[in-house]
């Protein structure tokens, strides 16, 4: 071997083993709060994307091939777990092939896994409508269990990529800091929403009222992933006229609004369009301007 090949694949070898040792972990969220989380965690050494968006329901997703591509070349699924995603998740799992983010492996990331859930039910059944098994998978609306899962994350990724450990590690401390000064502030803006009483679209608020102490009454839905019906809207136009102490109606903002709007022009009672989750609307960028965005709705309108 000759001195300029040499000198070239002494180059080459040292290009390839400075491109792996720079190369950014694939982070493929089902949702937007993870994707947010993840990024936030990971800074510069990850490349996030999420499976979905803000004006989505992450119960009804497809797992198109475009995702599929995505999945493919993942090195951790970032996803709610607890069944929010059983439609579509296991279907891309298996479609792409990767053996990275299969179910036992660390590139595999459920949130809800991190954390106790509430509302498990006793028992289920068709009859029940779309209810998890598992529990209530809606975790983000819990700023004390994002917590725990930025914690179990972080260390998700110092696994994965031990080189920047420390980098990992900071980032964490970094975000705890900030959000544990930001869970302060948002509780002392909240402090007069204790035992206000609404109405929601669906149970995926119910972190979020345990939290700031709202009462739920009624539920605009017959059962859970059951749209609301005349019979049902009327029923609650009746309970809500037999008590004046209902504050407000709550929906996401990817939910029809039709039912709310009707129970709302009837019985006189406000609609609070909120944004569920990242990119719900402008204000809500990363997960701290999402709960900012929603504690200061809350305050000023209920």
């Amino acid at each position: 071997m000759n001195f300029k090949t040499s000198q070239f694949l002494g180059v080459f070898i040292l290009g390839l083993i400075s491109s792996t040792a720079f190369a950014q972990l694939n982070i493929l969220a089902c949702e937007p709060e993870w994707q947010s989380l993840a990024q936030t965690l990971g800074g510069d050494k990850i490349d996030s994307f999420s499976a979905t968006t803000a004006f989505q329901d992450p119960h009804h997703i497809e797992a198109r091939p475009s995702l599929i591509v995505k999945a493919r070349h993942a090195d951790i699924i970032f996803c709610t777990g607890a069944d929010l995603e059983i439609g579509w998740l296991p279907l891309l799992l298996t479609k792409s092939a990767n053996p990275l983010i299969q179910s036992n492996q660390p590139g595999y990331f459920m949130a809800s896994d991190q954390v106790e859930l509430i509302e498990k039910p006793s028992r289920v059944d068709r009859s029940q409508g779309d209810v998890h098994a598992a529990g209530n998978p809606h975790v983000h609306w819990d700023p004390y269990r994002v917590l725990k899962i930025a914690e179990a994350f972080s260390s998700r990724l110092q696994t994965i990529d031990s080189v920047n450990s420390r980098y990992y590690q900071q980032r964490l401390v970094d975000f705890t800091s900030t959000w544990q000064a930001a869970i302060n502030t948002w509780e002392s803006q909240a402090s007069t929403l204790k035992n206000k009483r609404v109405i929601v679209y669906h149970k995926n608020w119910s972190y979020l009222l345990n939290w700031l102490q709202i009462d739920v009454i009624a539920d605009l839905e017959p059962k859970p992933g059951v749209p609301p019906s005349s019979a049902h809207l009327t029923s609650l136009l009746e309970l809500v006229r037999g008590n004046s102490d209902v504050d407000s109606i709550l929906i996401a903002n990817y939910q029809n609004d039709r039912g709310a709007k009707w129970l709302s022009k009837k019985s006189g009672i406000a609609v609070i369009d909120l944004p569920f989750t990242v990119g719900g609307n402008k204000n809500s960028d990363d997960l701290i301007s999402l709960y900012n965005d929603v504690v200061l709705k809350l305050k000023n309108e209920l």
